[in-house]
């Protein structure tokens, strides 16, 4: 029972960096606890002592986020939650790294890895990520050390290609700063203006994302009668590297809000108020 105890409490304090790990590979946080879940599993069903537990949970990991991967473009589909990116779990790298991770770890970002294989988004993430060596890398990807190093460098060119750019988060900053000046002036149809008429809005409620309101009117209504109460705590900021807003009466986080913007127009408001997913956000505040 004791060495029960003990194995647990040991992958306890490894959970956040596998989920990590699998959310990277993934991009879908409930895909990554299903990945986490079954290194679990695993785990509880070998026999012979593991001489480097982080590194082989690390490993297993990896290879079960690969079968996920294969499984998932053999059957053409997409991350069930790629479209509503959520919070990024801490990893054991140093702070700064974290930061640019963190950073790194957006809507777009997602949707480029997403045109990986398998194979090459495994070996990106593990070694531009989390800094494994190749010679760990090649037998979870079933290639030799410079066949890794080749997956690498072709997703790097890739991923390269499709970052997120200024300019887009330059337009998003555009359209976020007119939804707030609308709101602190209370124009009505400033603010209809850059909300897409077919706006969806989604806040959290016990964990799950729902669909609170659909069309810019209705919520235009909501947003300006709530607004005054609420104006002087509200600050725009990045959230998990997209543009946004936060507020914080008495300097504590009560909720922060991600935008989707196309064409210069915001067709998704996602609000969040859940107190541990606000607690693992990313967030850093913009100058006005």
């Amino acid at each position: 029972m004791s060495e029960a105890k003990d194995l647990t409490k040991l992958f306890e304090s490894y959970r956040s960096h596998l989920h990590a790990v699998a959310y990277r590979m993934l991009g879908s946080a409930s895909e990554a606890d299903d990945a986490v879940q079954e290194t679990w599993l695993r785990l509880n069903s070998i026999t012979s002592e593991v001489a480097n537990f982080g590194g082989w949970l690390t490993t297993v990991v990896s290879r079960v986020c690969l079968d996920m991967l294969r499984s998932r473009r053999s059957r053409g589909e997409e991350a069930l939650d790629a479209k509503v990116v959520e919070p990024i779990a801490a990893s054991k790298t140093d702070p700064e790294k974290e930061a640019l991770l963190a950073d790194s770890v957006g809507v777009a970002l997602l949707v480029v890895l997403d045109k990986l294989s398998p194979a090459e988004r495994v070996a990106f993430v593990l070694h531009d990520v989390f800094d494994l060596p190749f010679e760990e890398i090649a037998p979870i990807v079933d290639r030799t050390p410079e066949a890794a190093r080749q997956l690498a460098s072709r997703a790097r060119r890739r991923v390269r290609c499709g970052e997120t750019t200024n300019a887009d988060l330059q337009s998003q900053r555009i359209a976020v700063d007119a939804f707030l000046a609308a709101l602190r002036a209370g124009d009505f149809e400033r603010l209809l203006a850059v909300l897409d008429p077919e706006l969806v809005v989604r806040m959290d409620v016990a964990h799950i994302a729902t669909d609170s309101h659909r069309g810019a009117e209705g919520f235009a209504r909501i947003v300006t009668t709530a607004f005054p109460r609420y104006a002087r705590f509200v600050q725009p900021a990045l959230v998990n590297g997209s543009v946004g807003l936060v507020m914080a009466p008495g300097g504590k986080l009560s909720r922060a809000v991600r935008f989707t913007v196309a064409n210069g127009k915001i067709t998704q408001v996602e609000i969040i108020t859940d107190r541990d997913r606000l607690k693992q956000l990313d967030l850093s505040l913009l100058d006005e």
